[in-house]
């Protein structure tokens, strides 16, 4: 039986707690869902993934990479922290490392201005691996302030 388009189905409600002050002063929890993610590119040349903003003038979102997704070779168009929260996806640099995140692991993207090397490679492959999609948190920076960082510029 053929795979279903991975992109014909909407993700489902992604579940988290929110810590909040009720009216008392008191702290409480509540079980809340992110909905409503839409299909579309996260910077020129991306492939298509499910993605939701978190906020109206912020810089963080969750995305959904169903499974069966795959990105061509691309850079992330600005520096990035990525967090999966659920399942799993691999990276591979243009030096052949693939690296596989899975729940709980992070990576920061920031392989902006790699210069194309003659078949084709330029900034990282990305898929989506194993038969659960993989919905990461996803916080960038739009300006200079985290461009051709070395690792362990956080430290």
């Amino acid at each position: 039986m053929p795979l279903p388009d991975p992109f014909s189905v909407a993700p489902t409600p992604e579940k988290y707690w929110h810590l909040w002050v009720n009216d008392d002063g008191v702290s409480c929890h509540t079980e809340c869902t992110i909905s409503d993610f839409t299909l579309g590119q996260l910077g020129p040349g991306d492939s298509p993934q499910f993605s939701r903003p978190l906020l109206d003038q912020g810089n963080a979102f969750v995305t959904y990479l169903p499974v069966g997704w795959t990105a061509d070779w691309h850079e992330n168009h600005v520096p990035k922290w990525i967090y999966v929260l659920k399942g799993a996806w691999s990276v591979e640099s243009m030096d052949g490392q693939r690296v596989i995140m899975r729940a709980g692991e992070y990576s920061y993207g920031g392989d902006q201005g790699c210069k194309p090397t003659a078949d084709g490679k330029v900034g990282h492959l990305s898929a989506q691996v194993g038969d659960e999609p993989c919905v990461q948190l996803v916080i960038q920076r739009n300006d200079e302030a985290w461009r051709a960082l070395r690792p362990g510029a956080f430290q």
